[in-house]
């Protein structure tokens, strides 16, 4: 008969737990359904959340798409429809018209004119909206008023300005023995008519974009940068310039796809609807419109379509390069 140690005891003891008791060995929970449809709710709830928006995007967006290239490559009339498969045809036909390029020229500088200076003066509107200003929620609510005015009315409105005979500015230069401007007749005229009607009615929509933006940004660092002894000035251009960075790279690339899509604004600017007697301020939605509606030949102007997105997505690309780049140098010097 062998009587154990009192080492190996305690050591029985030890594993065994208090008074020697060796503990129930507990088996794993058998997963249950609700266990079973949480983690799945918890897995699929987010794409189900997104699911909606790519749903109608697929449906609104990508089919579209790909069926304006479906017509684009066969002679497709508004009347007979569905014609032979022609291929590239279109878009040569397109290329060697001398009104798509003067409606690719007319587009390119209006948008110039209308999306620099509305960054610019969105910029400088959203700084002093972020300022403390008297009966700021007033200011904030009126820069948005000139957005939700529809564009037929704003063209009325703009019609009385900038008409060539009766206009209020045609009359005012007269007032003070100048010359009137000849708005629908002279090119740079035209577009400069055109793009402020453009900057009047966005500059606050992306002003309230900045503004928020602004907002956002930590009220401790502007008071470290006024400890320091930075001005607003430079405050503007050292602290919130560089953090409103992706803020601006949105409006940049909205503004893009927005101004080399416009049409209502050029389109209402006078009677006929084609952009000038002689195309003087035609953009490349007014020619696509043109030939859709009234030439009726949608396989051209489906290759338009698509000549059109691949300049949009070309000119958002070097945007959005650019500012990368200028971000960059910037965020070196500092």
């Amino acid at each position: 008969m062998t009587t154990a140690t009192p080492a190996a005891a305690g050591t029985r003891r030890h594993r065994g737990g208090p008074g020697g008791a060796r503990p129930p060995e507990t088996e794993p929970e058998a997963m249950t359904f609700r266990r079973r449809l949480n983690r799945w709710d918890v897995k699929a709830s987010p794409y189900l959340y997104i699911a909606p928006f790519f749903l109608l995007f697929l449906v609104f967006g990508l089919v579209p798409l790909g069926y304006t290239a479906y017509v684009s490559v066969h002679e497709w009339n508004l009347l007979s429809g569905k014609g032979e498969f022609v291929g590239l045809e279109n878009y040569r036909d397109v290329l060697g018209d001398r009104y798509f390029w003067k409606a690719l020229q007319n587009t390119i500088s209006i948008f110039v004119l209308s999306s620099l200076p509305q960054v610019l003066l969105a910029l400088g509107i959203a700084a002093l909206l972020d300022a403390n200003l008297r009966g700021k929620t007033w200011w904030r609510m009126g820069v948005l008023v000139p957005f939700v005015i529809a564009p037929v009315a704003a063209a009325l409105i703009f019609g009385n300005l900038f008409g060539d005979r009766y206009g209020l500015i045609n009359e005012g230069l007269q007032a003070v023995g100048l010359e009137p401007i000849r708005w629908h007749v002279d090119r740079l005229a035209s577009h400069l008519a055109i793009a402020t009607m453009v900057n009047w009615r966005w500059t606050g929509y992306n002003a309230l974009i900045f503004l928020a933006a602004m907002q956002a940004i930590p009220r401790d660092v502007y008071e470290a940068a006024a400890i320091d002894g930075a001005s607003k000035l430079r405050q503007f251009f050292s602290v919130t310039l560089p953090m409103l960075r992706p803020t601006v790279i949105f409006v940049v690339v909205t503004s893009t796809i927005g101004g080399l899509q416009i049409f209502a604004e050029p389109r209402m600017f006078d009677a006929g609807g084609l952009g000038g007697s002689d195309r003087q301020y035609q953009t490349i939605t007014m020619y696509l419109w043109e030939l859709g509606w009234r030439v009726r030949n949608l396989g051209t102007a489906s290759a338009v379509a698509w000549l059109l997105f691949g300049l949009i997505v070309l000119v958002a690309l070097v945007n959005l390069l650019l500012i990368r780049r200028l971000g960059r140098g910037g965020g070196g010097s500092r």
